[in-house]
């Protein structure tokens, strides 16, 4: 489960680079608190009534949060390598969760308790960048989906995703790819193949 082959200060150093400098120091305090995790395809991270607690980066892989609404699955988030993601409500009020985490590939993240780094932020200022910045993204990722599904059509929602996220339109089933843009998989394939012909 902890084994990544991949040394914990070098994702240290990539949070570090993308979110906030950081003194060696804080490099150590940062690396001390990621947990490593690996999952594998089709397993959940994070079930439905489970209690957010970290904040997740995925090193490696393809995750896929969703909910249920009149008894169906609706893709609320498609994260790959690279990508943070969390459920802020439940990490935040510290109730169980409806939005749920599954790896849909082989999948490597780094968790980050909330806790841990609100108690390591009070004491380093880029620490607290980086935590500042984690939300900011979230919450503006969050705007864009939300202005995306009401304001564009299907056409231009397809080709957002595909400018933003090229690696989530290559791996993700079409069908969560569709949930996520708000549009039936028929949809999804007219816009597909009209895309292809423009």
């Amino acid at each position: 489960m902890k084994d990544l082959n991949i040394p914990i200060r070098d994702i240290a150093r990539e949070l570090a680079r993308r979110y906030s400098t950081m003194t060696h120091e804080e490099l150590d305090v940062l690396e001390s608190i990621l947990v490593p995790l690996k999952f594998s395809k089709s397993e959940m991270i994070l079930a439905e009534d489970e209690v957010c607690m970290n904040f997740f980066y995925l090193h490696k892989g393809l995750v896929r949060q969703y909910y249920y609404k009149n008894d169906k699955e609706v893709t609320e988030n498609l994260a790959v390598d690279g990508d943070m993601f969390f459920c802020i409500e439940s990490l935040f009020t510290e109730t169980p969760t409806k939005l749920m985490c599954e790896a849909l590939e082989p999948t490597y993240v780094y968790a980050i308790p909330r806790k841990r780094l609100e108690e390591v932020a009070l004491h380093n200022q880029n620490i607290q960048i980086l935590y500042r910045k984690i939300l900011e993204e979230s919450l503006i990722k969050s705007q864009k989906h939300s202005d995306m599904v009401r304001f564009e059509s299907a056409q231009n929602r397809y080709r957002r995703i595909c400018k933003s996220a090229p690696q989530v339109v290559l791996r993700a089933p079409l069908v969560y790819i569709a949930s996520f843009l708000q549009m039936t998989p028929e949809t999804l394939s007219r816009v597909r193949s009209s895309t292809l012909i423009d």
